[in-house]
């Protein structure tokens, strides 16, 4: 009833016409505000919906696919690469050694030599009293010489070949084989200078070295390779990097003396080492 009052009104106000056109635009549901239930929704998955796979597009073959695929690998390798690992001793190498009383020494793993009796100096200050070893190895690296010298001065060498030979060659020419000795124990003066003080070479206290051989075969000569491109570099980082270990580090810009080989020694100076 109450419907057709208000239907009956409305014609009369509007007339049928008016009323027909807004019936057409009603609209199709009602206005008033429907209770909505709200569910739960999962968090999304965070995987892909497709694998990562290489996908075999056109224009593309199974070949080129599978040569991408197997240099993956190879490069993360060359990226991650460590540095190479110490030559290993021989069975018969070490055989020899232990006939020839050769071994760990001055507490250290990686100090491979033997004890020898104290060394006489035939000039005053020269020689070595108390600790002196003959040393043939040091962290897998061999001297072509075995050297003479104190403990202290092969613990400075163990650090540097650690630290400076082996982190500045890496693994170019396959890494560090030898360390090319020039001069080890020598009683002398300084450069061989006629009344110039003992040489720390006299009291056990010093190394030389001239090259260092790899072991792909070449070498790295600080006479010939100290401004030579990438060895030039590499014989330039070590020698900076033996400053600190040792207490004097002479090089090809020290002096005439030094053009063809390093110097090392532990010998103290009160501003420091000295490093030139």
């Amino acid at each position: 009833m109450k419907r057709t009052a208000v239907y009956l009104a409305l014609v009369a106000t509007f007339g049928t016409g008016a009323l027909s056109a807004l019936q057409a635009n009603a609209p199709e549901r009602s206005l008033r505000p429907v209770l909505r239930v709200v569910y739960p929704v999962a968090l999304p998955s965070f995987a892909p919906d497709r694998s990562l796979r290489p996908v075999l597009r056109p224009g593309s073959n199974a070949a080129t696919v599978t040569r991408v695929a197997a240099v993956a690998p190879a490069a993360a390798a060359t990226i991650e690469m460590a540095e190479p690992e110490p030559a290993r001793v021989t069975r018969a190498e070490r055989k020899a050694r232990k006939a020839a009383g050769i071994g760990k020494v001055c507490r250290n793993k990686r100090l491979i030599g033997k004890e020898v009796p104290p060394v006489p100096g035939k000039l005053r200050g020269c020689g070595i009293k108390k600790g002196a070893i003959k040393l043939y190895e040091v962290d897998g690296v061999k001297l072509s010489t075995p050297a003479v010298m104190t403990c202290d001065t092969a613990k400075a060498l163990e650090k540097w070949v650690e630290k400076g030979l082996k982190r500045s060659v890496r693994s170019f020419g396959g890494g560090a084989k030898e360390i090319k000795v020039a001069a080890g124990y020598s009683c002398r003066t300084r450069n061989n200078r006629p009344g110039a003080k003992i040489s720390e070479h006299g009291k056990g206290k010093a190394i030389d070295i001239s090259a260092i051989k790899l072991k792909s075969g070449e070498s790295i000569s600080v006479l010939k390779d100290w401004n030579n491109g990438k060895k030039g570099r590499i014989l330039k980082k070590m020698h900076k990097q033996a400053c600190g270990p040792f207490g004097t580090v002479l090089g090809p810009n020290a002096d005439r003396y030094h053009k063809d080989h390093f110097h090392f020694d532990i010998a103290k100076h009160r501003g420091g080492p000295y490093c030139r």
